[in-house]
């Protein structure tokens, strides 16, 4: 397992990191006794850095990590969330924020996280997010129930323009990474090194586009991006390859993001994700990739308040 430093946290985190929202029946039903046993395993082969959130499954997932963290809470660095608790529910007033965090810690059987991310920003207005979200979570960090605070997103740009205004310690976005999408590099991927931050990257594999899965009923991307799957994964299997290992094992690559977020909740699972480690991308594959993609490259779908989705610059 490789590791690398999370901004100005200091903390090396694997560059594989566990995303737990699986375990929270985010895409299908999830035995509770493996998805314990994938956190093990995980843990046993050197991912540190596991992800999740109230959202995931309405505190299921948190519930189920708290319980598989039993005796190893000490080998992990934990993050969690606050400020989206359900699909349309969301929360980003003071008080919310702060009593959130215990509820958490709760769930999760610990007395603090390492990182205490608002989730999913695009949703609240910018004036409540930086009025109060942003001062609870300082708080809390003043308090030890948490290390470190960050924010995260899907509109890459109003993520920088937030980063731009308030001290964070991490940036989450999530889809804008990945062999569809490039877009974190236009701002984010600058921004960290000038200010600091831990940049991290989710969904590598856009919720299953780039897999051999089939996509989950609420997929917000347009019918063309999800169109491409199935070519995608016509021409991997030429290659003798897995399109999921090839989504992830390019992910990693990128030497400005910390750790790469994906979604695990079964032992199966985990031992694929941790072969992409080793795994190397057949040459002249990329190209081809890049050819059947380049007709939707960097479609994305928009989430939130209007105003913050932020167009992206043109050149």
């Amino acid at each position: 397992m490789q590791y690398r430093r999370l901004g100005k946290t200091e903390l090396e985190v694997s560059i594989l990191g566990f995303g737990a929202s699986p375990l929270g029946n985010t895409f299908d039903v999830c035995d509770e006794t493996e998805g314990i046993k994938s956190v093990h395993l995980a843990i046993d082969n050197g991912i540190n850095f596991i992800d999740v959130a109230p959202f995931y499954g309405e505190t299921l997932a948190e519930t189920r990590l708290g319980k598989a963290l039993k005796g190893k809470r000490n080998e992990i660095i934990l993050a969690t969330k606050c400020g989206r608790y359900g699909l349309r529910n969301f929360d980003f007033s003071y008080q919310r924020i702060i009593d959130s965090i215990d509820e958490s810690l709760e769930r999760l059987q610990t007395d603090y996280v390492d990182l205490y991310q608002l989730h999913d920003i695009e949703f609240g207005t910018k004036e409540q997010v930086l009025n109060e979200a942003v001062p609870a979570i300082q708080k809390i960090k003043q308090s030890g129930k948490a290390r470190f605070i960050g924010i995260t997103g899907l509109p890459v740009n109003y993520l920088a323009a937030i980063a731009r205004e308030v001290d964070v310690d991490t940036v989450l976005s999530w889809a804008h990474y990945n062999l569809l999408e490039d877009e974190i590099n236009a701002e984010l991927v600058p921004l960290s090194k000038e200010k600091d931050f831990g940049l991290m990257n989710a969904a590598p594999l856009m919720q299953r586009i780039l897999s051999d899965a089939s996509l989950p009923a609420w997929h917000n991307a347009p019918d063309k991006v999800k169109a491409v799957q199935p070519h995608l994964i016509s021409l991997c299997n030429e290659y003798g390859v897995k399109l999921s290992d090839v989504a992830i094992r390019f992910a990693l690559n990128h030497p400005d993001i910390s750790s790469t977020i994906v979604g695990m909740c079964d032992t199966i699972n985990v031992t694929q994700n941790l072969s992409a480690l080793d795994f190397n991308i057949p040459a002249g594959l990329l190209e081809k990739i890049e050819t059947i993609v380049a007709p939707v490259k960097n479609t994305m779908w928009f989430e939130g308040v209007a105003e913050n989705n932020i167009p992206r610059k043109q050149p």
